[in-house]
């Protein structure tokens, strides 16, 4: 027989249920902890109490994801040396999941409910992993998953950035200069004080000059460039001084946000590749074309053990990288949606290192493209994730194997 532990967790308390394998409703015991230390305790001597009553074949404890407020019991209980002598499992299950489940019988929600249907829903078996073990993964958990945020403040801000420069410059806004609006020459040159009729009217010796010396010399042509960039300036429409000089000072707010928000980047990489040198399946996921420390870091941080994973294609479910079948009697539906309800962090880290490989692996590169080919609509993204579904097998054998990627044929 085994145990169950349901706990439905706030930032303050935690309110538990705990049933057995029966399939009955009757519960075990209830109650309600603090969301702390001594309160996690307490929970762990009513688990071990009841565990010397009948001694229990397995406990299965588990929790939902509710941000950052269920990871401190989840570890504590995943690495608690007293349930370590016997079979116990910590697990986070998906929100979505038990909520859908505990709709199927219940229509009231409070904080018993929740409890009692959590526990449930472990009871039925429908929890797929525990949560990752050893400390240095979570660590380089909490750098890769700040860095992922921040990436997506940085879009956020160069989006904002491209809009207010739409009013201002709407063809350079557009692309039609040679280079990136986002580089810091290009950057400096639209935020420093010119207007645009100066830029405009500017000789393109002097903007070449200034291009080439703001640049580095980075530049091959700047001359060229230079033309480039006049004609788009040339070609936008113009503004009132009054709302120029608006568009002026959002300009450069967002300027500084870009650079601090690449700084943070910097920093986070900076230590997720220090923590990477520790780590030993670091090696073999760079081992493989186009993956960098960066891309393999929060790979492997999700991931964990993988021996979390029964097969690649729990992995692939745990990542969200599974399709929707849309199939009914003869009737088979060609637009299959990809489910997106897994570890957002990990599908993010899969899509982009996918991306990079098939840029460098000649059989990545086929397969994407063939994809490319068979897509009906958004095709690099259904190719893309495709791709990293791919990349799941491959990832899969090689940390199974501890073997280093040579050719895909070898794997």
């Amino acid at each position: 027989m085994k145990l169950f532990v349901g706990i439905d967790v706030s930032s303050k308390e935690l309110e538990v249920a705990i049933l057995t394998s029966e399939l009955d409703d009757n519960v075990l015991f209830r109650g309600k902890f603090a969301n702390d230390m001594n309160g996690a305790t307490e929970l762990k001597k009513v688990i071990l109490e009841l565990h010397s009553q009948r001694e229990y074949q397995k406990i299965v404890i588990g929790m939902e994801a509710t941000s950052m407020y269920s990871f401190h019991p989840a570890y504590f209980f995943q690495n608690d040396d007293d349930l370590a002598q016997f079979d116990t499992e910590t697990v986070i299950v998906n929100p979505r999941k038990t909520s859908r489940y505990k709709g199927i019988f219940e229509e009231s929600k409070n904080d018993q409910i929740d409890a009692f249907y959590i526990a449930d829903f472990l009871r039925v078996g429908r929890y797929s992993v525990g949560i990752v073990r050893h400390e240095k993964y979570v660590a380089l958990q909490r750098l890769t998953r700040s860095r992922f945020e921040v990436v997506k403040s940085l879009s956020r801000s160069k989006q904002h950035f491209l809009e207010n420069l739409y009013y201002k410059l709407n063809k350079l806004a557009l692309g039609d200069a040679d280079t990136s609006v986002f580089g810091s020459t290009m950057m400096s040159l639209l935020t420093d004080n010119l207007s645009v009729d100066e830029l405009a009217e500017m000789p393109i010796e002097d903007l070449s000059k200034y291009l080439n010396e703001k640049g580095r010399g980075r530049f091959a042509e700047p001359e060229r460039l230079a033309k480039s960039i006049q004609k788009a300036i040339k070609g936008s429409y113009r503004l009132s001084a009054v709302v120029q000089n608006s568009i002026d000072v959002i300009l450069s707010v967002y300027v500084t946000e870009i650079r601090t928000f690449e700084k943070q980047i910097k920093i986070l990489e900076k230590d997720i590749e220090k923590l990477m040198k520790t780590i030993e399946e670091s090696k073999i996921l760079q081992s493989i074309p186009g993956i960098g420390p960066v891309y393999a870091a929060g790979v492997i941080a999700e991931i964990g053990q993988i021996e979390r994973f029964e097969n690649q294609a729990k992995l692939a479910k745990y990542a969200g990288l599974t399709w929707k079948q849309n199939q009914s009697g003869s009737f088979e539906g060609e637009i299959t949606p990809m489910s997106q309800s897994g570890d957002v962090y990990l599908r993010y880290y899969l899509i982009e290192a996918a991306n990079s490989v098939r840029r460098y692996d000649p059989t990545f590169k086929h397969f994407y493209e063939s994809k490319i080919r068979d897509a009906k609509r958004t095709p690099h993204k259904r190719a893309i994730s495709l791709t990293a579904r791919k990349l799941i097998r491959v990832i899969d054998v090689l940390l199974r194997n501890h073997q280093i990627y040579r050719k895909e044929e070898l794997v």
